[in-house]
């Protein structure tokens, strides 16, 4: 992977913002509340960059990378975990796969998204139109991966997801993501929040969680307060109780390589690499879609491929 730009003009400036962009895990209510916060302005931000994306794109995108970020708070070792989208709407779909070491990546379907008339509100429901909502685990030691799927019934992702966890888990859940722009329509802040009720969990206690979640500022404007977001959970939540258990970093980050495209060319039918051989045209460039990361192949590049994949 290349990231084509780095959030930070000076490495000072680039070390600070990963120290910032982490997910943080909370217990709260006796034990009986999970909360999970992402701080991941330069995260959305280098996506951005990478898939070179307009205001809306980056705002849809940057909900799904947030979200997985949220979905890995309980991944360990080997363990992915994927979020996907298909609508009928503009957008037409999204995916994006975030890894136990909170290292994120993903893509839309649609780019750029077609729209009719500037943006008057960040609502997406228009955007999404009807469409399914899947999570697929991806369990470091099963032969296979685990799908769980519901028909989207909100149009917005955050509420979605919350249906998901409902429905396919039986886990009551309250999420809220947050992607905030400046004048310019640069990312100013980016960061999300998930509230799950855990077994003993008193009855409405969540719901009044929530509650007091649709009360809050925009978590792409909270991400900067100072102390976020330890003082700003028991500012908010400290009735409650909140108690930090552990942190970890949160990154766009993707592990394609030229190798592993030059082993995936070497997998092609021998007509289809011999026509990409006779036809180019030359740079052949494969893009991956996770991150965007152009990788070019000359035409001796393709032979030596060729050759090696003959020779086996």
């Amino acid at each position: 992977m290349k990231k084509i730009k780095r959030y930070g003009d000076t490495p000072k400036e680039q070390l600070i913002a990963s120290r910032r962009d982490r997910l943080y895990s909370f217990i709260m209510a006796g034990e009986t509340i999970r909360c999970t916060v992402v701080h991941g302005t330069r995260m959305v931000n280098e996506m951005r960059w990478n898939h070179q994306l307009g205001i809306l794109e980056t705002l849809v995108l940057g909900h799904a990378y947030l979200a997985a970020a949220l979905m890995s708070a309980n991944l360990k070792g080997g363990d992915r975990i994927g979020l996907q989208v298909e609508c009928s709407g503009p957008i037409k779909g999204l995916s994006v796969e975030a890894n136990a070491f909170g290292e994120v990546r993903g893509y839309l379907s649609q780019v750029p998204i077609p729209i009719e008339k500037p943006l008057e509100s960040f609502d997406l429901t228009p955007f999404y139109g009807a469409g399914f909502l899947s999570v697929i685990k991806f369990p470091e030691d099963a032969k296979h991966p685990f799908t769980g799927k519901v028909m989207m019934a909100y149009g917005r992702l955050a509420k979605d997801l919350a249906l998901y966890y409902l429905k396919s888990e039986q886990i009551p859940t309250a999420i809220g993501l947050g992607v905030s722009f400046d004048k310019q329509g640069e990312v100013t802040g980016a960061g999300a929040i998930l509230l799950q009720a855990l077994p003993g969990a008193e009855e409405g206690v969540l719901a009044a969680l929530e509650a007091k979640m649709n009360t809050l500022a925009s978590m792409g404007e909270v991400v900067h307060q100072d102390g976020f977001p330890q003082d700003w959970i028991h500012e908010s939540f400290g009735g409650y109780h909140p108690r930090l258990l552990n942190q970890r970093g949160v990154e766009f980050m993707c592990h394609c390589s030229r190798e592993r495209i030059r082993t995936m060319i070497a997998m092609l039918k021998r007509e289809d690499l011999a026509e990409m051989i006779a036809n180019g045209p030359f740079p052949v460039e494969i893009r991956c879609h996770y991150c965007n990361t152009a990788f070019d192949f000359s035409r001796q590049d393709l032979l030596e491929i060729q050759k090696k994949a003959a020779d086996r």
